[in-house]
């Protein structure tokens, strides 16, 4: 049986560039609150700024990166799923309703049946 490994190469720049993202997160969510005295659109400016230059210093780090490569390959995959058809999909869903009903009906049949066997016939408690 073969071994898959996964190695992460992570370089110091990386880690600076991670470590400024997350900075850059702090500090927009800071002056967000901060500069309530200046207005609405000083504390969303400067957070909407914030979270756009940590977004850009994430994605040039080797991990955004890979992240955004994972998006476009999901987004690829997404676009191969075959999806049924309005018809198809209203069947499966009566289908499903349907089954919880008969669940429900059994279940709710076999708790009164032994509620009966062992309080009325074993134990001789009458409710």
């Amino acid at each position: 049986m073969a071994s898959s490994q996964v190695e992460t190469v992570s370089t110091n720049g990386d880690k600076a560039k991670l470590g400024l993202a997350i900075a850059l997160v702090l500090g927009s969510l800071a002056g967000f609150y901060l500069l309530s005295k200046q207005g609405q659109v000083a504390q969303w400016g400067a957070l909407i700024a914030g979270l756009v230059a940590a977004v850009a210093v994430f994605i040039s780090s080797e991990a955004g990166k890979q992240f955004v490569a994972f998006g476009r390959d999901s987004v690829r995959e997404v676009k191969k799923v075959v999806w049924p058809e309005r018809k198809e999909a209203v069947q499966m869903t009566v289908y499903v309703f349907g089954f919880v009903v008969v669940m429900a009906l059994f279940l709710w049949l076999t708790d009164k049946t032994l509620e009966w066997v062992f309080y009325d016939l074993i134990l001789g408690w009458k409710k």
